[in-house]
């Protein structure tokens, strides 16, 4: 596909399909996504049927879908994205090469056109056409058969595209050409065709135009080169996401451990892990630790420290010491082959803004073609002598230098950029639609517990009767002791903080749990327990009965530990905020964006959190069915919400909100209700998701309006607009290339003009992959 006109027929073919519900066809990615009727594929069968019918609809459209790189259900084959960004490159490689010998040849018929009106005026005319003429039949029916193919389709839809408006001008300037030619060769040469002077170059006096042809053709290849190259840059995250996949692994087989290709791994199967190497596939941790480099996940520069029982994934980098680990799931349903998949769907889906550009390309080329003609007509009888070779170059130049491929190209460059520069920082938008919302965000919503909080209590306050004789080391020890039986966020974080200040936990026997009250068990002859402080006759004790309250006013969940029943400590346990929660709530409201707490937690803990991270309004204890509620109120005072949320009570929410974003931390049901996906968990992702979303709407604007304006200032110049102005004053000799002396622009300029209008819309979308 090479235009807009290339999408809207592909996805007409594809929706004509019986059974079709929907198609989205990308330029960018030479991709569909198709929706179809699960009542109309109640079997495997049907659906190898819609799959062939769809193949063959995309076919008579004059398009293929690449068998290599589609299974027989029409799903993405393994290994296929590797082979099409090959092919894509071999493509672009031919089609490089082809516009070096256009170019070459265009070049050389000029040169020896000129070098024969000054050094060898004495050869006739028709023998150097004759030259010209053998030179030009390769480019025109080899090189071009491609514009041929495309345009040869379109018409037999009685429609049109870009290849269209190629086809016609390079073919009328040919034929007019050949038929000189060959007029010449039988009446030899004659003033009329010698007096057809300098339209294209100075000292032009052959009468015949087979440069013109052979530069569109090769500026045309040149400029789909370099657009080439320009979108594979734009969507090489995903590329970059397949290159981190290992080919081979060390896996353990009787006899030894062996190497084998990445394909071959079983679940169960025990990988080796060496240092600098890449995690072959999603594994936990059986033997050793290691530090893992997940910033190919998500984003964070840090490397993360793995020990026994964790999960690796596949991609990322092992920078310390060998490991062995389980493996859990096969190459194809690793996170790394998720998100792949849902990167490149999403870079292959369409922005709302696109309908609006399918209006107008719809309509674009029959317009040039009626332009190009009346220009014909006009000129025809209007223009200088010659006016016939005048006007038909006139007409040509119009078909040449409008360009559909500059409306077709400005939205999908930019959101295949967006959706992989956010993909890079760890974000995983789940379409255009998404993109495009998120730009016009002005309030966030967080919900508190996993999103600005770890999510996982910690121990951040402890105090200890003095009346005991125990100092914070035994009572953690102790406290540990119990506690290590026992399953509860709490009990892991007591645990945990023995364990971070290097205390030996000692060995408690008779364990045993009341629900809602706490735990207990026999140390060392002792009855330890941990408890909640209403469980307790913590009255009896003022030292301690103070120090809980001190820990309640101070926003945290306070628990006591007993000893035979006598109350010698309370800890204090809260949720700590994230270490980059400021900063993000900072950098929102840098940008005039809004900041909302939502939480069903305490008010107290809900205001301490609020005030910790510079929240401005705050709405606690809030039921989960009163999220989406709340969330639905702000949307109804007109404020765009994004609701950033972890857990199942936000599914709702994030739902009902203008654009949803869920930590991929959180569950399967927030993760699924939202938009946009956070897969390093950072709140300073959400002010970066909405920078490279603005950023990206804005360039979409601005390849519009240059894609628009192109169109609407060149196609009169290129009708002979300029003419009056240089009918009495003849262009600078400098401008000559591009402008006749009768002020007609060249064909050859307007080639350049057309390629290069597409490429500059490319080259700004490329400006995302600094953004964020």
């Amino acid at each position: 596909m090479t235009c807009a006109a290339c999408v809207s027929h592909v996805t007409e073919a594809i929706s004509s399909v019986p059974g079709v519900e929907s198609a989205e066809v990308s330029l960018v990615t030479n991709s569909a996504n198709v929706n179809y009727s699960s009542a109309s594929t109640t079997d495997t069968n049907v659906e190898h049927q819609l799959f062939d019918a769809i193949s063959a609809a995309v076919k008579d459209a004059g398009y293929a879908i690449d068998q290599a790189a589609t299974d027989s259900d029409g799903v993405e084959a393994e290994g296929a994205v590797d082979d099409r960004y090959a092919a894509q490159r071999s493509e672009l490689l031919a089609t490089r090469n082809n516009a070096i010998i256009s170019v070459a040849v265009a070049a050389l018929i000029m040169g020896l056109t000129v070098a024969r009106s000054i050094w060898a005026p004495d050869i006739p005319a028709y023998a150097l056409n004759l030259l010209f003429l053998i030179l030009a039949i390769p480019i025109q029916f080899r090189i071009a058969a491609p514009f041929y193919h495309s345009a040869w389709a379109a018409a037999k839809r009685k429609t049109s595209n870009m290849n269209t408006l190629v086809v016609v001008g390079t073919s009328v300037a040919f034929v007019y050409s050949a038929m000189v030619s060959l007029t010449q060769l039988v009446l030899g040469d004659s003033t009329f065709w010698d007096d057809a002077a300098s339209f294209v170059v100075p000292g032009h006096h052959t009468g015949t135009y087979f440069e013109v042809p052979a530069a569109i053709i090769g500026l045309v290849s040149l400029g789909r080169w370099l657009e080439g190259r320009t979108r594979l840059r734009a969507s090489e995250t995903v590329r970059m996401l397949i290159e981190l996949q290992p080919r081979t692994a060390l896996v353990e087989r009787e006899g030894g451990t062996v190497e084998v290709d990445i394909n071959e791994i079983e679940v169960g199967d025990t990988v080796v892990i060496r240092p600098g190497e890449r995690v072959p596939t999603d594994a936990k941790l059986l033997e050793g630790s290691a530090e893992i480099d997940e910033s190919m996940l998500t984003g964070e520069s840090m490397p993360v420290v793995k020990k026994q029982g964790a999960s690796v994934f596949a991609g990322t980098l092992n920078i310390s010491s060998a490991c062995k680990a389980r493996v859990t799931t096969t190459s194809e349903q690793t996170l790394l082959s998720q998100i792949i998949r849902q990167v490149e769907r999403a870079q292959s889906t369409r922005a709302p803004i696109e309908r609006f550009v399918d209006r107008v390309t719809a309509k674009f080329v029959p317009a040039v073609l009626l332009v190009g003609l009346g220009s014909f007509v006009f000129w025809l009888a209007m223009a200088p002598e010659p006016s016939l070779p005048n006007a038909l170059l006139i007409s040509v130049t119009v078909f040449v230098i409008a360009c559909p491929c500059a409306l077709g190209l400005a939205t999908p460059t930019a959101v295949v950029a967006g959706i992989g520069r956010a993909a890079e920082y760890g974000i995983l938008i789940k379409n255009a639609t998404t993109l495009e919302r998120t730009a016009t965000v002005d309030t966030v919503a967080f919900d508190k517990t996993g999103t600005l909080t770890a999510g996982k209590p910690r121990v951040v306050s402890l105090r200890v009767d003095p009346g005991s004789g125990l100092n914070e080391e035994e009572v953690l020890g102790a406290a540990g002791a119990v506690e290590i039986y026992s399953e509860h966020p709490i009990a892991t974080a007591i645990v945990n903080e023995a364990r971070e200040r290097g205390i030996d936990i000692p060995n408690a026997e008779g364990f045993q749990s009341i629900t809602g009250k706490g735990v207990y068990a026999n140390l060392d002859g002792a009855i330890v327990a941990v408890m909640n402080p209403s469980a307790v006759f913590i009255d009896e004790n003022e030292e301690m009965s103070d120090a809980v309250e001190l820990i309640e006013a101070s926003a945290q969940t306070p628990v006591t530990l007993s000893i035979n029943g006598q109350v010698v400590a309370a800890i204090g346990l809260a949720d700590t905020v994230r270490p980059d929660a400021k900063t993000a709530v900072g950098s929102l409201r840098e940008m005039d964006i809004e900041t909302h707490l939502i939480t069903g937690d305490r008010k107290e803990v809900a205001d301490v959190v609020a005030e910790g991270v510079g929240i401005e309004h705050v709405d606690a204890e809030v039921l989960p069915s009163d999220k989406a509620q709340l969330v639905d109120d702000l949307e109804m005072r007109d404020r765009k919400v994004a609701m950033i949320g972890d857990g199942i009570n936000d599914g709702p929410a994030l739902a009902t909100a203008h654009v949803g974003i869920a930590m991929a931390s959180g569950t399967d049901i927030a993760i699924e209700a939202a938009d946009v996906t956070l897969m390093n968990n950072q709140p300073t992702a959400v002010p970066r998701l909405i920078s490279i979303s603005r950023s990206t709407v804005r360039v979409i604007r601005q390849n519009l309006f240059w894609a628009f304006a192109y169109n609407v200032i060149l196609i009169p110049i290129a009708a002979g607009a300029l003419h009056p102005v240089f009918a009495d004053s003849p262009p600078p000799e400098y401008l000559r290339f591009i402008i006749s002396e009768s002020g007609f622009m060249s064909p050859v300029a307007a080639a350049a003009a057309m390629a290069f209008s597409s490429l500059s819309v490319s080259l700004n979308a490329l400006k995302l992959r600094r953004s964020g």
